[in-house]
């Protein structure tokens, strides 16, 4: 099995880091292209592709401008939003973190797909820029480059099954040229409130990454083991489930 999830907008490259060895990524060419490209665009143009302030357009505009001397840092441990505050990388053991290497992908509009430790540098590119050198976004600019790349890895792990922790904007990226023959189980995360159940992207969030490192803690390689998942007070409920979509429940 495969955990996909999100990259996220805040990074954090202070923090020390565990002892682990960096990857490579594995579509540099494409990364290239992309951050030669983003180069050229500018602060006012960055501001408006990605609906950002002044201050950050510029701060993107001098990371694209010196790319290439930028600091790397491995891709779960530089990115720090909710997904990875619900991960907490930092307090994993050696084998889970082996563990996430092999099992957890994370899909990215610059890198494509990263695993857990390629070496990544800082950056703002949304899959959903509407924006691509010489296409019409990045999702016509990766094509089927991450679906492929994707069921490399399947093939590798031999499990064929591809648990969904992505955000619908970066899932987009895979559901157009998705591995064949995949098993793909997409996870809706609910909470219960007044007024029934109630989705709350924040806490959302935060779950996709319980959810990934609940995997890496317990080394879980069947899919189905993953009903079992029950952090925070989640739990699997069947009734409102079926083959390609698990609910969980908060409350």
């Amino acid at each position: 099995m495969l955990a996909i999830i999100s990259p996220a907008k805040t990074l954090d490259y202070k923090k020390p880091l565990p002892p682990v060895t960096p990857t490579a990524i594995r579509l540099p060419d494409e990364t290239d292209k992309l951050a030669t490209a983003a180069a050229k665009l500018g602060p006012k143009k960055l501001s408006a592709l990605m609906h950002i302030s002044d201050n950050l357009a510029q701060l993107n505009a001098e990371r694209y401008k010196g790319f290439a001397e930028l600091p790397e840092r491995p891709a779960l441990f530089a990115f720090a939003g909710d997904v990875y505050a619900g991960f907490e990388a930092y307090s994993l053991d050696e084998s889970a973190i082996d563990f996430a290497q092999d099992h957890l992908r994370i899909l990215s509009g610059l890198y494509g797909l990263l695993r857990p430790l390629d070496a990544i540098r800082p950056y703002r590119l949304e899959m959903g820029t509407r924006w691509a050198p010489r296409k019409s976004d990045l999702y016509a600019f990766w094509g089927s480059k991450i679906g492929d790349l994707l069921g490399e890895d399947l093939a590798a792990e031999g499990s064929g099954d591809i648990l969904n922790l992505a955000s619908k904007e970066y899932w987009h990226a895979v559901a157009k040229f998705p591995p064949k023959g995949a098993r793909i189980i997409t996870v809706d995360f609910r909470e219960n409130g007044p007024k029934g159940l109630y989705f709350n992207s924040f806490g959302a969030k935060r779950a996709r990454g319980m959810m990934s490192r609940w995997m890496c803690e317990h080394h879980v390689t069947d899919i189905d083991a993953m009903r079992g998942f029950d952090s925070d007070g989640y739990r699997f409920v069947a009734d409102d489930s079926d083959a390609t979509t698990w609910r969980f429940v908060r409350g």
